[in-house]
């Protein structure tokens, strides 16, 4: 599992990946981006808080911890079904974001050795422990964010001036 902070941080990616993907699909409308950011950092914390049981007292764990609310099947339906349905609610890009934010949050639980449910069964990367190498986790989530929003909004121009410097 990663830190806390390591899932909001990915989470501000997730953010940027969807209103990118948000823009691209439904056209630049920066309410929608808003959303979808926010639906991002939501998400990436969700499967988490998801397992309290905030209805009692004691504010225990309702389901075991990576289960249900890890399970990669159900953020995968959320994220296609509420890509499907971009342009007719001006909620859902705040949905969009939540499951961006939800896949994102798996992607840092799965090196761990008590890995995610994806399908079925746990899978694990088993890379590392708990709480270690969230700088990788938290770096590489950022690549991917400035990867697609220099894609979808500059046309990868920026990546492109990068390797360039790299070549020089």
């Amino acid at each position: 599992m990663a830190s806390s902070k390591a899932h909001h941080a990915t989470g501000w990616a997730a953010g940027i990946i969807a209103a990118a993907l948000v823009s691209k699909a439904a056209g630049v409308d920066y309410l929608s981006c808003v959303l979808a950011v926010l639906g991002g950092v939501v998400g990436a914390t969700a499967p988490d808080w998801l397992e309290v049981a905030w209805w009692t007292r004691k504010r225990r764990l309702w389901i075991t911890h990576r289960t249900l609310t890890h399970w990669g099947v159900g953020w995968a339906a959320l994220l296609a079904l509420s890509w499907h349905l971009l342009g007719r609610h001006p909620a859902v890009p705040l949905a969009f974001g939540f499951a961006c934010g939800g896949i994102m949050h798996l992607l840092a639980d799965w090196p761990n050795p008590l890995g995610v449910p994806w399908i079925g069964a746990r899978h694990s990367l088993r890379l590392w422990t708990s709480g270690h190498c969230d700088l990788i986790v938290v770096g590489a989530a950022w690549i991917a964010a400035l990867y697609v929003a220099d894609g979808v909004w500059f046309h990868h121009e920026y990546g492109r001036m990068l390797l360039g410097l790299l070549h020089a």
